[in-house]
């Protein structure tokens, strides 16, 4: 009997498409490897502490926008509420401790706003909440501040 000749195998070719996709694949997946891992780091004091200091009405100093921050909890939302002047809703909030400081994440979804959003870190020293404004409308990214208004 005789045996069966193979033919010449064929070369898998990856597309340049699909190494992209599996480099983002495994760069996402040490990200949140990393993160996972300083998640389980925090000692349990630290996810317990609340930022009490975060609770307050803050105003841009470059024109009547306020946010209102209040029902912090330890699960990492916060009820935020946002003015210019009138009320614009607001879809998401929530805070985070990061590098021994809380940061607030707000974004709005309204009229004008689809999609726009803060991210803001409180600067103690200063009794501000600095960062940076997504205005999806245009883009665009602006540098802002919030004072505490009460």
């Amino acid at each position: 009997m005789a045996a069966k000749k193979k033919g010449p195998h064929k070369k898998r070719i990856i597309s340049r498409g699909k190494l992209w996709w599996i480099g983002g694949l495994v760069l996402i997946m040490s990200i949140l490897g990393s993160y996972t891992l300083h998640r389980q780091m925090e000692t349990p004091a630290q996810k317990q502490k609340i930022p009490a200091e975060l609770a307050s009405r803050w105003q841009r100093p470059d024109g009547g926008y306020v946010l209102e921050l209040t029902g912090i909890g330890p699960d990492g939302l916060v009820k935020a509420s946002y003015f210019n002047p009138r009320p614009i809703n607001v879809s998401r909030s929530q805070w985070q401790r990061q590098n021994d400081r809380f940061e607030v994440f707000v974004e709005l979804r309204d009229v004008n706003y689809p999609g726009s959003r803060y991210t803001l870190a409180y600067q103690p020293e200063r009794n501000r909440l600095h960062g940076i404004y997504y205005k999806a409308a245009m883009g665009q990214m602006f540098e802002v501040e919030f004072v505490r208004t009460d």
